[in-house]
């Protein structure tokens, strides 16, 4: 076994939610060095299966997340804290804001686990999703000595989220009378007034994958929302699959997901919980078709409501923001989709980008987005126009207009379809971390995500005014 000696943590990070440490002082117990970005699902997945393996083995291991910034906006430390807790992330964290973690260490890629064993050398690393994890944490805990209490326990995270009805929601869909919101942090679905009164919860609010009615079926991590006539589609992301609520009986069902990430196979799903979805984050449906961007494999597919059946529309599956028609073009975490006239709209998170699909043939072209790596809150002419990590689209029902949530520069934005501008609406106040659209009701409905609250704003008289949701 290749032992290594090893760097201490960056002495100028700042600690997120847990009182500042060093490696020294952890020594004693397995740590496992996590370098992670905070926007991205595959580090959200990375961490997902640290904390599953952390259920199942309590006190054998310690964890510490460094979260290293692609954007601008993941440097406020409370911006990169939020991101991180939507995940559900309660493991000690530190912000390397300005990389120095990361080269101390040599990491090349997020994710990145680096494996200390209890005496502080470096046992092992793995990088992306690759790897064999329970083998290396297992070989890495052997021999360790038997937790204590206090490490059965773990630390206590300093300044937790507040209790409040809402829980890092997401996905928003409304009617004339009705708003559905994706509470994602509570793992449940609510159908309410427009006056923010609850009617209905669909699911029982802890994280599972069940069918059935409304009281005994689970979500985990629900997201992206789309309404269909009597059907309410739920992207259910940390399940990995396509729900289904009846509105008229409060039914849950599975449309096709296995609860685990895996690779997405085209053709007819026979079986619903054999057939693999991979972070699936938003919907849309147009021609009896649900479209999904599934975030986890940077592609567009289609579910076909009347032949059950799924098809890979557009994307190679690399990470990249390339046009072209169907698998020639890339994405970079496509995370919202929105339909209109035989055209899907595409919002890139990673690339900062907006898109636009061709529902004929399948050709993918750019409208705003300068490339990968670059990003910014510049309004005005498509090909100079900047974005930060979008998170949702909408369209406008009565307007070629196009609603934005630009959530790394916490703005609310619009680009006028058919080769018009990109602008920024005039809000009171700035937006924390906005993850959901939906227009209806003479509205544009927002989830402030970070917030914990869903906002409306009224586009004629520019008020903007919380929707308070009372169970």
């Amino acid at each position: 076994m290749n032992v290594q000696p090893v760097q201490d943590l960056p002495e100028f990070a700042t600690w997120l939610n847990a009182k500042p440490t060093t490696l020294a002082e952890l020594q004693g117990r397995p740590v496992v060095l996590a370098f992670v970005n905070a926007a991205s699902v595959w580090c959200a997945q990375r961490l997902a299966e640290l904390a599953q393996w952390q259920s199942r083995h309590p006190g054998k291991l310690q964890l510490l997340v460094l979260q290293v910034p692609r954007f601008d906006g993941e440097r406020d430390p409370d911006q990169s804290l939020k991101l991180l807790r939507r995940q559900g992330l309660n493991a000690p964290a530190l912000l390397d804001a300005e990389w120095d973690g990361w080269r101390r260490f040599g990491v090349t890629a997020w994710p990145t686990l680096v494996l200390l064993d209890a005496q502080g050398r470096e046992r092992e690393r793995l990088v992306g999703l690759g790897g064999e994890l329970e083998r290396s944490l297992a070989a890495l805990c052997e021999g360790s000595s038997r937790p204590s209490d206090e490490d059965l326990h773990g630390a206590r995270e300093l300044s937790p989220e507040p209790r409040l009805p809402l829980r890092f929601p997401t996905g928003l869909a409304v009617t004339t009378e009705r708003l559905y919101i994706a509470d994602t942090g509570h793992h449940r679905v609510l159908e309410c007034s427009h006056g923010g009164r609850v009617l209905r919860q669909f699911g029982m609010g802890t994280a599972d994958f069940m069918d059935g009615d409304q009281a005994q079926a689970a979500f985990h991590h629900p997201q992206g929302l789309a309404l269909e006539r009597e059907w309410l589609y739920v992207a259910d992301t940390g399940n990995h699959a396509l729900r289904r609520i009846h509105l008229l009986s409060g039914q849950v069902d599975t449309l096709c997901g296995t609860g685990r990430p895996g690779e997405p196979i085209e053709g007819p799903v026979a079986d619903p919980r054999r057939t693999a979805l991979n972070h699936p984050q938003g919907l849309a449906v147009a021609d009896n078709q649900i479209h999904i961007a599934m975030a986890g494999d940077n592609r567009i597919w289609s579910y076909h409501l009347g032949q059950r059946s799924l098809q890979w529309r557009a994307g190679s599956g690399a990470i990249d923001e390339r046009d072209g028609s169907g698998h020639m073009a890339a994405f970079a975490q496509p995370c919202s989709v929105a339909a209109v006239q035989q055209v899907l709209y595409v919002c890139d998170a990673l690339g900062s980008s907006i898109r636009a699909m061709q529902l004929r043939g399948d050709l993918v072209q750019t409208l705003v987005g300068q490339g990968l790596w670059t990003f910014g809150e510049q309004d005005g002419a498509r090909a100079s126009a900047l974005l930060q990590y979008p998170q949702a689209i909408a369209l406008s029902p009565d307007a070629p207009l196009l609603w934005i949530a630009d959530a790394g520069n916490g703005r609310l934005r619009t680009l006028r379809l058919g080769g018009g501008e990109l602008s920024t609406l005039e809000l009171p106040r700035r937006l924390h971390g906005p993850a959901g659209l939906a227009l209806g009701g003479g509205a544009v409905w927002i989830a402030e995500t970070d917030a914990h609250a869903v906002l409306r704003f009224d586009p004629v008289s520019g008020v903007l005014s919380d929707v308070p949701i009372n169970e």
